[in-house]
């Protein structure tokens, strides 16, 4: 907490709108990649320099530009560049942000979090991506390189599906998509773990078993606090009804809300379970502590008479 505190003390005193990046780590230099395509073709570069991308975004085709890496000096020139607000600039450096989502003129921006689930540590990992979708592109933004996109890139490439048929919000709904299936995957392998330590707590309970849950319990409280507000943000891009997002996408991102629910429940019921299990250890512990001081009691009730006697 107190490190939070230090991090965003960095920004006291400065006019709103001046990017000024705060994390947990170094940010990285920007790596901007493009895809543009359309029913008929498509192409994908990495592009050197910025001045590339505004030509895209002129084209017919849709654009989807992805940065990896939140260098300032870089989003300042990008944000400059494409013509976005200062601050979103602030917001896309601030890796902190809560899940949300802001209507301009001509184009949305929000921000939603990438989670995955490290098999070795059992650490929930939490990455921000910041989102501006226009009439005909896409341009997100990630902390580092690697996400669960890929799947969506291979889909362009392919023509796999109705991707290349449809628009930039299309585009935006099947990236959404892929994040909260992620959610899902994270909470089957919260689940398995779950699972491990209730198995651990009925056999034999340790103070590791007690350790294993209060940091279960402190992997929770991060991942509800940062898709709880997802359902908001999915449901006012549902009722914005801007030139954006079009009715045939809005389906689908019907779809993802209900996603959305589905992903708080089990975490919701997830959190009750490792209370529950946290109740059972303590009982637990109670009671061995009541059985060993029956144990002395017995045994003091036969040497004490001993005692006296001698």
């Amino acid at each position: 907490m107190s490190d939070n505190l230090i991090r965003k003390s960095r920004k006291t005193g400065l006019p709103p709108g001046t990017p000024v990046y705060v994390g947990e780590e170094e940010p990285l230099p920007s790596i901007i990649e493009l895809m543009s395509y359309d029913e008929h073709g498509y192409t994908e570069r990495v592009v050197g320099h910025v001045s590339e991308i505004v030509d895209d975004l002129k084209s017919p085709d849709i654009t989807w530009v992805n940065v990896d890496g939140l260098r300032v000096s870089d989003i300042i020139e990008i944000g400059n560049s494409m013509g976005f607000h200062s601050l979103i600039q602030e917001d896309i450096v601030n890796t902190e942000q809560r899940p949300k989502v802001e209507e301009y003129d001509n184009y949305i921006f929000f921000v939603l979090k990438m989670i995955s689930y490290d098999d070795e540590s059992g650490d929930v990992a939490i990455e921000q991506v910041s989102f501006i979708l226009g009439e005909r592109y896409l341009v997100s933004f990630q902390e580092k390189h690697g996400d669960c996109f890929d799947i969506i890139r291979q889909r362009i490439r392919e023509n796999k599906g109705i991707i290349r048929k449809m628009g930039s919000d299309y585009l935006t709904y099947s990236l959404i998509d892929m994040i909260v299936d992620g959610y899902f995957t994270v909470l089957e392998k919260i689940g398995d773990r779950i699972e491990e330590i209730e198995d651990e707590l009925v056999v034999n309970p340790q103070m590791d078993t007690l350790h294993d849950i209060y940091n279960m319990k402190r992997r929770m409280i991060a991942f509800r606090k940062n898709v709880w507000p997802l359902r908001e943000v999915i449901s006012r891009l549902d009722r914005l009804g801007s030139k954006q997002f079009k009715e045939s996408t809005s389906i689908y991102i019907r779809d993802v809300y209900d996603h959305t629910i589905q992903v708080i429940d089990a975490i919701e019921t997830y959190r009750d379970l490792l209370s529950g299990m946290l109740d059972i250890y303590l009982s637990s512990i109670s009671n061995k502590m009541n059985q060993i001081m029956q144990v002395l009691t017995i045994i003091g009730t036969i040497f004490i008479p001993l005692t006296f006697l001698a």
